[in-house]
């Protein structure tokens, strides 16, 4: 049994989509373990409840389960997959009728982004991953995706307009937003931090 799941790992997403279609559950099985992570990651930057991420993961696959059908190969399964977790995260928002706001960052310089990616190496260096988690939820929800596609997933900027709906230059726009939040918020976090272990 576990040789026949080793096997199916080493498959494409359309053999096992193929497979699945066609009543093979361990081949779906495999789709989820090979997803499962990023689904629930995007589901809990969009909700901000690791509980609530969870049902929209299950719920995601579920969904994509009995859409198999309609699933036409045009598209990266990964694109469509995720595209069923971003619409039913939204949902999951819109019933809960929470405000999605953004920051304004007009008083910001375009410079300030440069500043972001020695940031981000410093940060993976000592291994601050709730200091960008923490920057990450500063986001709107929509945002919150977007980046999680475009810097975790390395998804282009065309998969992600796909998967939300949006035109690429919306993408680009908002991208560019987020990278500028985002920078003021590590900037700000990384240099409070230092004075903090040098006072100690």
């Amino acid at each position: 049994m576990n040789r026949l799941i080793e096997q199916m790992a080493q498959l494409k997403d359309s053999d096992l989509v193929s497979k699945s279609i066609h009543g093979d559950m361990k081949a779906f099985g495999v789709l989820i373990d090979r997803y499962k992570q990023m689904v629930f990651t995007l589901a809990c930057r969009m909700l901000r409840n690791k509980e609530d991420a969870e049902e929209i993961a299950q719920d995601t696959f579920l969904k994509a389960y009995k859409a198999l059908n309609t699933f036409k190969g045009d598209a990266k399964f990964s694109t469509w997959l995720y595209k069923i977790a971003y619409f039913q995260s939204l949902d999951q928002l819109k019933k809960k009728k929470r405000l999605i706001t953004s920051i304004s960052l007009d008083r910001y310089k375009p410079t300030d982004i440069k500043v972001m990616s020695g940031i981000l190496e410093e940060l993976e260096r000592q291994d601050r991953a709730s200091i960008v988690k923490a920057a990450i939820d500063r986001l709107s929800e929509e945002d919150a995706a977007i980046v999680t596609l475009f810097y975790f997933e390395e998804l282009s900027i065309r998969e992600i307009a796909e998967i939300v709906s949006l035109s690429p230059q919306v993408i680009k726009v908002r991208l560019f937003r987020s990278r500028k939040q985002l920078a003021i918020y590590l900037s700000t976090s990384l240099l409070k931090e230092k004075v903090t272990n040098y006072e100690h």
